[in-house]
């Protein structure tokens, strides 16, 4: 049995080495943050939104390292790889996590986001919604419902991505109403966008900042959106709860993780810059204007708990879509 003088010089090292990893990340290192994503799509674009506020908050240079491929899952193993030193975070749709733990095999991910990374925040939060052709003549889910009863055959909608949020989120719908809803999944949804505007889709399921460009459109109206409450992006649109079609909603946010073991004094600092960064009123309106998203910070505790709970939420769903990714 160890000695408590080992024992004690034992606990005092680990400290030491603690306290050791915090200082050398505040002392003028470079942070990396992970983005599994190509440069210009919407996740980079934010990464770098965030990574230039965190530079000034922590006063320390930011970078944003990209590492498409795999649907995110390079830049997720890279995180896992990473040195718990308080210099390496990833910044991602939390999506990508979620639905890859339900999809993918243990083997295929090489990475367990439960155990392997540290949430350190939530960061945005942007609803997605349907739309459908005005010339359905339909005013509401109730009526949508009906005529998908009526016109199975019909019964499809649009969604940027096999195994994305929208995607599953039609699904999600379809077990709620007692219908099958037949997913048309595309490569992007600017290319959703093309075919709803054009006739070829009676429905889409899209996110905000796609969805908004379609609300002055006369042929298309937005039939309901996938919150627990109205979005203030869309405060005039209801929610399908409001409507009657109640279910647990999984809501589409931006998070950012550390590796596992990070010292906790790192992941507070950073916690407390980004939560002064999304009080900031001016940076709110960016995320608002420009991007169609609004602040939701949720510190490290929470943003476990919440994972968590989405993945309760989403796992007997996508079993039931009888969705199979390629792996």
């Amino acid at each position: 049995m160890m000695k408590r003088r080992e024992l004690m010089l034992s606990i005092a090292g680990a400290a030491t080495l603690g306290a050791g990893l915090s200082a050398r990340a505040q002392d003028g290192a470079t942070i990396r943050i992970l983005c599994g994503f190509a440069p210009g799509g919407l996740t980079d674009v934010v990464a770098r939104l965030f990574a230039d506020r965190l530079r000034a908050e922590l006063k320390q240079p930011v970078i944003v390292e990209n590492k498409p491929g795999a649907g995110g899952r390079l830049a997720a193993q890279a995180l896992k790889a990473a040195a718990p030193d308080g210099r390496t975070y990833m910044i991602a749709p939390n999506s990508m996590p979620i639905f890859q733990e339900i999809l993918y095999p243990r083997k295929a991910l090489d990475y367990d986001m439960l155990t392997d990374w540290t949430p350190v925040g939530t960061l945005t939060t942007y609803p997605f919604g349907m739309v459908i052709q005005r010339s359905l003549g339909l005013r509401n889910v109730k009526e949508y419902i009906a005529w998908v009863k009526a016109n199975p055959k019909q019964a499809v909608y649009g969604a940027g991505g096999a195994g994305g949020q929208g995607h599953f989120a039609g699904a999600q719908l379809g077990m709620a109403a007692g219908v099958y809803l037949l997913p048309v999944t595309y490569k992007g949804n600017s290319l959703v966008n093309v075919d709803l505007m054009g006739g070829q889709l009676p429905a889409a399921i899209l996110p905000a900042s796609d969805l908004m460009q379609h609300r002055a459109n006369p042929k298309l109206q937005i039939l309901g959106l996938f919150e627990n409450e109205r979005s203030p992006l869309a405060p005039d649109v209801p929610t399908f709860a409001e409507q009657g079609l109640k279910f647990d909603v999984g809501r589409a946010w931006m998070g950012m993780w550390a590796p596992a073991k990070t010292p906790q004094a790192e992941i507070s600092r950073v916690e407390a810059a980004l939560r002064k960064i999304l009080d900031d009123a001016a940076f709110k309106e960016q995320l608002v204007s420009r991007f169609s998203m609004y602040p939701m910070f949720n510190p490290s505790a929470a943003t476990d708990k919440l994972q968590r709970a989405e993945l309760e939420i989403w796992r007997p769903v996508i079993k039931a879509s009888g969705f199979r990714p390629d792996q």
